[in-house]
C-alpha cells in the first residue's frame, strides 16, 4: 500500500467502508494533488487541466453536502486533509 492509500484508511467509517463522503473526499484530494504536480511540469496540458477542475468541483459539492449533513465530520475531514474553508 502507498502512503497516500493508508490515508484514505483513516478516513473509513467502518472496515468496509468505501463509498462514504470522508473516503470519496480522500480520494479526490489525492487524485487532484496527483494531477497539480502534473500541471506544474506540463503547463499547456488543457484536457488534464479540465478533468482537475471537474474533479475539484465534484469535491466541492461532497464537502458542501457533508457540511450540511454532519459539521463535525466534515471539520474533521478539512483538518485531516489541511483544506482551506
Amino acid at each position: 500500500m502507498t502512503d497516500t492509500a493508508t490515508e484514505t484508511q483513516t478516513f473509513k467509517l467502518h472496515e468496509t467502508d468505501t463509498g462514504s463522503s470522508d473516503v470519496q473526499v480522500g480520494k479526490l484530494t489525492e487524485r487532484i494533488t496527483h494531477l497539480t504536480a502534473h500541471l506544474g511540469e506540463h503547463k499547456k496540458d488543457f484536457s488534464t487541466r479540465r478533468g482537475l477542475l471537474k474533479l475539484v468541483a465534484r469535491r466541492r459539492k461532497l464537502l458542501d453536502y457533508l457540511k450540511s449533513q454532519n459539521p463535525e465530520r466534515y471539520q474533521n475531514l478539512l483538518t485531516a486533509l489541511k483544506l482551506r474553508r
